[in-house]
């Protein structure tokens, strides 16, 4: 049974945060529609000296090195022992990417998220998840490093996003 949060969204202005949660079967309910609804992931990081958007397809399981801010790295260096090495969101960021491109929106499309700890977060709700997870980096410079420009580019990336998610799903779930 799958339980908790299953989306967290980003930053809607300066101080507002929109969590969105969905829950399992519970009495009477065999299926929780608030489960249904909320079964995607949104996670947003930096990359470090870009000036675009950047699309992330692909989570990886090995190579983790590098310790976090309180000095943790897993010692199997994985992020789930015995997982795949590598998983795709069901999302295709490429076309996601062109979408967004043809609309004026400066986004690149990547299979390298950098080993650190968004990749990291990314692959485990990849696993976790069944593949429905998304990982953004935002740019550090340049004229979409800032919160005025990059929140309404973000509400029209997740509006891309969930309707390519909601395109999907009853494929997926035949």
């Amino acid at each position: 049974m799958r339980r908790g949060i299953s989306l967290f969204d980003f930053a809607m202005s300066g101080c507002e945060i929109v969590v969105v949660t969905g829950f399992g079967p519970f009495r009477q309910f065999f299926v929780n529609l608030s489960w249904e609804a909320a079964q995607f992931v949104l996670h947003l990081g930096v990359a470090t000296g870009s000036t675009g958007i950047i699309l992330e397809q692909t989570g990886k399981n090995l190579g983790y090195r590098d310790r976090d801010v309180r000095g943790f790295c897993p010692e199997s260096h994985s992020c789930v022992e015995g997982g795949p090495e590598k998983l795709d969101s069901l999302i295709n960021m490429r076309t996601v990417c062109k979408e967004l491109n043809q609309a004026g929106v400066d986004v690149h499309y990547s299979r390298d998220a950098g080993r650190y700890l968004c990749d990291f977060a990314y692959y485990c709700s990849l696993y976790h998840g069944e593949r429905r997870a998304a990982l953004v980096h935002l740019p550090t410079s340049g004229c979409l490093a800032s919160a005025d420009r990059l929140v309404p580019l973000l509400r029209t990336l997740l509006r891309t996003l969930l309707a390519q998610l909601e395109n999907l799903l009853p494929h997926v779930r035949e």
